[in-house]
């Protein structure tokens, strides 16, 4: 029997749902297509509870195994997002009660920028980076509660609904919760940045975090 390809277009345009069903079933393999689907979403969310990027992968990881153990619970009829996401949360809380961190540290090394060609200057690139920087040490000054929340909303784009689910709170609280954090955040700032590339995590850790979970499974 031939190995399995994740990057076979067949699997492109599986739902997440089925393939989980086919995990599930037996093609182990086919789970990385659900870390590389979710690392980006889940790495930006933990980054609204954990300050230590080692902690941050670590939890991710943590997530992934036990979503793995326990993807027989799995219900169908949600989201599989949102079910890796509550379980992150629970791994991330578990952290900062065991190592009492309450707030979230930009690193000026782990920001990646993406920048337009036509905007490829030494200036603009300048510009980008202080503005991008700035919002992120912005992000960081909010409360746990108001950070992650926005972080899920504005930053990775995510549901009031899907928000909701994952917090485990009403959607009018989730709301409220937004708009207090985007009022702690300077309106200049907020307006000049671009929220789509901040706490980005691909290339090189993606693929670390994918081996070593596959690792684990296979």
């Amino acid at each position: 029997m031939n190995p399995i390809s994740i990057t076979d277009s067949r699997y492109n345009k599986l739902t997440e749902r089925q393939i989980v069903q086919k995990v599930i079933s037996g093609e182990k393999g086919l789970y990385e297509i659900l870390l590389r689907r979710n690392n980006q979403k889940l790495y930006r969310v933990l980054r609204g509870y954990l300050r230590d990027q080692k902690d941050i992968e670590d939890a991710m990881q943590e997530t992934y195994l036990a979503a793995y153990e326990k993807l027989s619970q799995y219900r169908l009829d949600s989201a599989f997002s949102t079910w890796l996401i509550r379980i992150g949360i629970n791994k991330a809380l578990y952290r900062l009660k065991k190592n009492k961190q309450v707030h979230l540290l930009i690193g000026k090394d782990e920001s990646e920028i993406a920048i337009s060609d036509e905007n490829h200057t030494p200036e603009n690139r300048l510009i980008q980076m202080e503005a991008k920087q700035m919002l992120e040490a912005a992000i960081e000054q909010l409360d746990q509660k108001y950070r992650s929340a926005y972080i899920m909303k504005e930053v990775e784009g995510m549901s009031i609904a899907e928000i909701s689910d994952c917090l485990d709170l009403s959607i009018s609280n989730v709301k409220v919760r937004i708009h207090r954090a985007k009022a702690m955040i300077k309106e200049s700032l907020y307006d000049q940045s671009q929220t789509s590339s901040l706490f980005e995590f691909g290339f090189s850790k993606c693929d670390d975090l994918v081996e070593k979970v596959m690792s684990e499974i296979h």
